[in-house]
């Protein structure tokens, strides 16, 4: 996708008695995507120029990137309720809604809160929260995550949010999300086994799950890449409507990609 200076727009928006860094990018049908632990919306460029004509809203949650620390600490439901505040900020109605990591948690929680808002729902490398399969941060990819990185996401501000996920679960809910839903995970990732998306699909009515050739970090350009093609066919083709034509996930658990 090539983009101008004109199809990139970037800001900051008061939501919900924040400041939040918001970047509303491309032309086409909207994606909003909500980021990991410690991320900034830049870390979705890798994944952004490999889609189509989409798009695509990214934010800094408050505390991470360009979004200063809130006073308190948001719980998961608060942190949706910033997603939708954000979506209303920009003049957008249904999105399709990607969350990759602890903003899978934000994108079970919004789909639930707001299913009027998510026409279709995709979790990435992500987790039901408490009751899920533990992990380890320790096999995290160091090149993944950048003294730049760490140095934007005020300290205190990750520890409240590593504590919000560690609290909350989306086990209760899970049933009740309708979304059309897509669950992406790597199979080598160690930080949200498969084990992990594995529930999320079993648990979701009719949702399908993709695997891939990749650890936890699936935002590194090889893997986004990869993540792009399979998210594009999911938003694309709708096959969910027809379960006599089989499952075109299939054809992407495999290395060769």
């Amino acid at each position: 996708m090539s983009l101008t200076a004109e199809s990139v727009n970037a800001r900051v928006v008061q939501v919900r008695g924040h400041e939040v860094s918001v970047r509303v990018r491309g032309e086409g049908e909207p994606l909003l995507v909500l980021n990991g632990l410690t991320r900034s919306k830049e870390a979705w460029s890798p994944f952004t120029n490999a889609l189509g004509e989409r798009t695509v809203v990214s934010f800094d949650a408050p505390g991470a990137g360009d979004s200063p620390a809130p006073m308190l600490p948001l719980s998961i439901a608060q942190l949706a309720e910033v997603a939708l505040a954000v979506l209303d900020e920009v003049g957008l109605g249904p999105v399709d809604v990607l969350g990759y990591s602890h903003g899978g948690a934000v994108a079970q929680q919004f789909a639930f809160q707001s299913p009027e808002r998510v026409r279709r729902l995709i979790l990435v490398s992500t987790s039901c929260g408490a009751g899920s399969t533990m992990g380890s941060w320790g096999t995290f990819d160091s090149r993944a995550v950048t003294s730049k990185a760490v140095l934007r996401s005020d300290v205190l501000s990750t520890l409240w949010r590593a504590v919000a996920i560690s609290t909350w679960s989306s086990i209760p809910f899970l049933g009740a999300i309708k979304a059309p839903t897509l669950v992406v995970c790597g199979t080598q990732d160690r930080v949200a086994p498969l084990a992990n998306s594995q529930a999320l699909a079993a648990r979701i009515s009719g949702a399908e799950l993709v695997t891939l050739p990749y650890g936890h970090d699936l935002q590194r350009p090889e893997p986004a890449e990869a993540l792009a093609r399979v998210v594009e066919t999911f938003l694309g083709r709708g096959a969910w409507e027809d379960p006599l034509a089989g499952s075109w996930a299939d054809r992407f658990d495999s290395p060769a990609l």
